[in-house]
């Protein structure tokens, strides 16, 4: 792998959080009523949409990163549109979160255990995967070595370009009780609060993409794994979660102004990497993840695939079959989120590289994705039916029997 894909696939790996749960960190509060209840607890299938979406995009910025030159301009260019990803997902997992917890509130013993398990089970079982498949390719010093290197990549996310997420998701968790006191705490201020949060996340990416010596080093070469490089989106997915009702309303009112905003934000983030490259910028560099543009870029790409999941949800047929389609590809997406590098880099070694020598640029990254997306979609519904669904694709295993 080169140093130029090695950089830009590190900055460019996002994950899925299927969650149910949450932490009861603060005094009581009032009682929902029951309307407000039952419209909490509902499913929100306009979120299933906003996950496959992303998770899409999220394949397609590693193929892409991984398929073709790193200093093709166009492809860097096609790299700063799809790099919303994790910015998407680290709101989507704090959505989700306070949202279960306003609905039914439950004890930190409780929710945990439980969120941990499905997460840190996977992330150590993917990071022993991910160093043993590379040290069996490039075997290197002794077992001890291996040990120690495995040890560095689990408290640094670095068995892998993707697993960071798994991270700072974990560091969500710990945080929960703060983030829902803070929501709770600040009802009828929570314009400021993400306004101060917008500002807090933007002087961040400013200085890693602009004035990277303002960072101290012992923080910036962190900053993929830490959570402050993210609270942006954590805290929009918290207060989002308190305020569900009036928004989808919004959103289901609003598609044409949204359809504006996205359109709007895809020539702004053009324009920011046009912008990079005439500062002498490197392609990699101009379309990296953690900068202002994607930040400001994520907001209309959120609300535009909330849009299209607004538009399923009010069209949807309970028990059809595109309806269980679409409940099963939710189900899976973490374990593809998990899984799929490992195809990307299997496809290329494949043959001596067969696919790079033998298909051109452009063309190779459609057919390396497609042959991504088939095997581990493959790999995963195999995987889901075994006892080692929990550690591989975050999901408990049940048989036949307890299905029934």
């Amino acid at each position: 792998m080169s140093e130029g894909t090695s950089q830009r696939a590190a900055e460019s790996a996002d994950a899925d959080d299927l969650v149910s749960g949450a932490a009861a960190a603060s005094a009581p509060e009032p009682a929902d009523t029951p309307a407000q209840a039952k419209a909490r607890r509902r499913h929100l299938y306009e979120v299933d949409i906003l996950r496959i979406l992303t998770f899409v995009c999220v394949i397609s910025v590693h193929v892409v990163s991984h398929a073709d030159s790193a200093s093709d301009l166009g492809q860097n260019g096609f790299l700063i549109l799809v790099h919303f990803t994790r910015e998407v997902f680290f709101a989507l997992t704090a959505f989700v979160l306070v949202l279960s917890f306003l609905a039914k509130p439950r004890p930190l013993r409780e929710f945990w255990p439980k969120r941990f398990l499905l997460v840190a089970l996977p992330y150590v079982t993917w990071s022993a995967v991910y160093d043993f498949a590379s040290w069996v390719h490039s075997p290197s010093g002794t077992l001890g070595d291996w040990l120690a290197n495995f040890w560095h990549d689990l408290y640094t996310g670095n068995a892998w370009y993707h697993l960071y997420f798994l991270l700072v998701t974990m560091q969500v968790y710990l945080l929960m009780p703060v983030i829902v006191w803070l929501v709770k705490k600040t009802r009828g201020h929570h314009g400021l609060v993400i306004g101060l949060s917008f500002a807090v996340e933007m002087f961040f990416t400013v200085c890693y993409q602009y004035y990277p010596s303002v960072i101290p080093h012992a923080i910036s070469q962190y900053s993929r794994i830490e959570f402050w490089s993210y609270e942006f989106m954590i805290v929009l997915g918290a207060v989002a979660a308190d305020h569900v009702d009036p928004l989808m309303a919004w959103v289901r009112r609003s598609r044409l102004t949204i359809l504006g905003l996205v359109v709007a934000g895809a020539l702004l983030s053009i324009a920011v990497y046009a912008i990079n490259l005439g500062l002498g910028q490197s392609p990699v560099k101009a379309s990296t993840a953690l900068q202002p543009v994607v930040l400001v870029w994520s907001v209309p790409v959120i609300l535009g695939f909330l849009a299209l999941g607004t538009k399923w949800a009010d069209q949807r047929v309970a028990g059809s079959r595109f309806a269980r389609l679409v409940d099963t590809a939710s189900d899976r997406s973490f374990g593809i989120f998990l899984a799929h590098p490992f195809f990307i880099w299997l496809l290329l070694l494949a043959g001596g590289g067969w696919i790079t020598h033998t298909i051109p640029d452009g063309p190779r990254a459609v057919v390396l994705y497609v042959l991504v997306v088939l095997c581990t979609v493959a790999f995963i519904e195999i995987l889901r039916r075994t006892p080692l669904s929990l550690p591989l694709t975050g999901r408990p295993f049940r048989s036949g029997r307890k299905k029934a």
